[in-house]
């Protein structure tokens, strides 16, 4: 007797809003006319804002990977209208906190090696997580990875499949910070880069383009690149920029099929299509 085989099915979201910040891409609105070819792009050097959403003290504390994920994460949840105290959430980085791992590095080849507690506590790959809930005072679950150079496919994938099984928003988090040296020498991320995406499992009027998981969306082929060559080298050059490609096909409201790192030889096929 033979059993029909079951095919998964395909994982289809709507993306409802978009925070972007890093070297020369100061939002998702002038980021769109750099991504889109209508504007020229330069690498200046990324600025982070304060987070002005958390507590003073909390403020104090808060290290470039805080800033920049808090950054993305308000513009984002703003631009989908939704409420970001009710958002499950999913937070990812290749590195965490890099400066941070400087300072205690520092501390620990030091004459005295003591370390702050707040060095300590931001030392935790979940810190902007933690920083996220008490800005945005949600107490909603909130998933924290770490895939290496592989970390922006790794949260996609997590947060594409919390959409879609569990028919709610989600707000992903992927950011990059860069090593002051020696740790810079081998590990060369060259500035700051966040993005933020809500993802919901139904088009709505804020819906900004349409992005399916086909089973079979795990590929051997080559990541799609960036035409121009700055924005290029810096999709390959910090982890979390391995977003531009899919960013762009949003800019541009193109349709076909986004292929974007992930892991060796192993690379996330996104079909992307206009809403």
């Amino acid at each position: 007797m033979t059993h029909p085989v079951s095919v998964a099915p395909s994982l289809t979201v709507y993306v409802e809003g978009i925070g972007l910040l890093g070297p020369g891409l100061s939002g998702w609105t002038p980021g769109r006319e750099h991504l889109a070819g209508s504007a020229p792009y330069e690498a200046v050097r990324c600025v982070l804002p304060l987070p002005m959403a958390l507590p003073p003290a909390e403020r104090r504390r808060a290290g470039a990977v805080v800033k920049v994920s808090l950054a993305v994460g308000q513009e984002a949840v703003a631009a989908s209208g939704l409420s970001a105290a009710e958002l499950p959430s999913v937070f990812s980085s290749s590195s965490g906190d890099a400066i941070n791992c400087h300072e205690i590095c520092s501390a620990l080849a030091s004459a005295d090696r003591l370390i702050s507690p707040t060095r300590f506590h931001n030392s935790v790959h979940n810190a902007s997580s933690g920083y996220w809930s008490i800005s945005s005072g949600s107490m909603a679950t909130s998933s924290v990875l770490c895939a290496y150079d592989g970390s922006f496919a790794a949260g996609l994938l997590e947060a594409v499949t919390q959409a879609a099984v569990d028919q709610t928003a989600v707000l992903l988090v992927a950011y990059d910070t860069d090593y002051p040296e020696p740790l810079h020498g081998v590990r060369p991320l060259p500035d700051s880069f966040g993005v933020a995406l809500v993802l919901a499992p139904q088009r709505s009027e804020r819906s900004l383009a349409r992005w399916t998981l086909a089973p079979a969306c795990l590929t051997g082929a080559g990541a799609t690149a960036m035409a121009d060559s700055a924005l290029e080298q810096l999709r390959a050059s910090i982890p979390a920029a391995r977003c531009l490609p899919l960013l762009r096909s949003v800019a541009t409201q193109e349709a076909g099929s986004v292929v974007i790192d992930y892991l060796d030889d192993l690379q996330l096929s996104v079909q992307v299509g206009p809403c």
